[in-house]
């Protein structure tokens, strides 16, 4: 029957687009998400699964994995992908938004991770693809919450990888720059509060500059053909960047030091 893929946050953006390149190169596919009642176009594709996953709810992990088997007998990839962007300053963050976002960027995916290892041991075999990003090795300002959520997949990827290892799992991470995916809208949740007027020039400066950083990101299928890179190509390579603005980002994070890669920062966000 194939080789199956099963996705979290498939509705839209880096899941559909990879749901899609998958598909289209013969895996059988489950694509899950919170509503798949609104989706249309992936249900109308052969060998597609569309079904409800919240990363938040533990339940719908089990009968989206226990559906997927059913469906095409063996599960072979797991791709964490869901999840969002939670910014501004941490004074004016509301306490539910931080468990919220630690929730679904990394509670969920290692629930989703731990509810499919079973079958992954049974088999002897599976690959983990996590969606890090770029924001995983590096920070920008306002991003506390976004950022310690992606260096907590990078560190967990990388510790999971040594104990799955032995049992014939590997785990990947993928690591994008900006792409044209919602994230900038119904994924990115923006705290603020004006009356605490130290943090007002900060926050002007992020929003000032967001668009533009935006307006020139990857389209998802960039990142989709990394994930199937990952997913197929049977080497133990760890990480993989997805994005011409990342390779840049990740070779200047690399060879500057501390002082000097905030600095560019700073400069960049019109903070120095």
């Amino acid at each position: 029957m194939g080789k199956t893929i099963l996705i979290t946050g498939a509705s839209t953006g880096i899941g559909k687009s990879t749901a899609r390149y998958f598909q289209e190169r013969g895996w059988n596919v489950v694509a899950t998400m919170r509503s798949p009642q609104k989706e249309q176009e992936l249900t109308a594709l052969d060998n597609v699964l569309v079904t409800r996953l919240d990363v938040q709810d533990a339940a719908s992990i089990k009968s989206a994995i226990e559906a997927g088997i059913a469906r095409f007998g063996k599960i072979d990839v797991l791709l964490n992908n869901a999840g969002y962007g939670a910014y501004g300053p941490l004074e004016a963050t509301a306490m539910e938004k931080i468990r919220r976002e630690f929730d679904v960027n990394v509670i969920g995916l290692l629930e989703t991770t731990k509810a499919v290892l079973p079958h992954f041991r049974a088999n002897r075999s599976g690959v983990i693809v996590n969606v890090s990003s770029v924001g995983g090795k590096m920070t920008f300002p306002l991003g506390t919450l976004y950022h310690g959520t992606k260096f907590a997949v990078e560190g967990l990827s990388e510790a999971l990888s040594w104990e799955l290892e032995p049992v014939g799992v590997k785990v990947k991470i993928v690591e994008p720059g900006a792409i044209k995916t919602d994230f900038a809208g119904r994924s990115f949740d923006f705290s603020n509060d004006e009356r605490l007027v130290e943090y007002q020039p900060i926050v002007k400066k992020l929003t000032a500059i967001l668009g533009g950083l935006m307006s020139m990101a990857s389209d998802p299928s960039v990142v989709a053909k990394v994930i199937y890179e990952a997913a197929t190509d049977g080497t133990n390579q760890l990480r993989y960047t997805a994005g011409e603005d990342a390779k840049v980002l990740m070779a200047n994070r690399k060879s500057a030091d501390d002082a000097t890669f905030l600095k560019g920062v700073k400069e960049r966000f019109g903070l120095a």
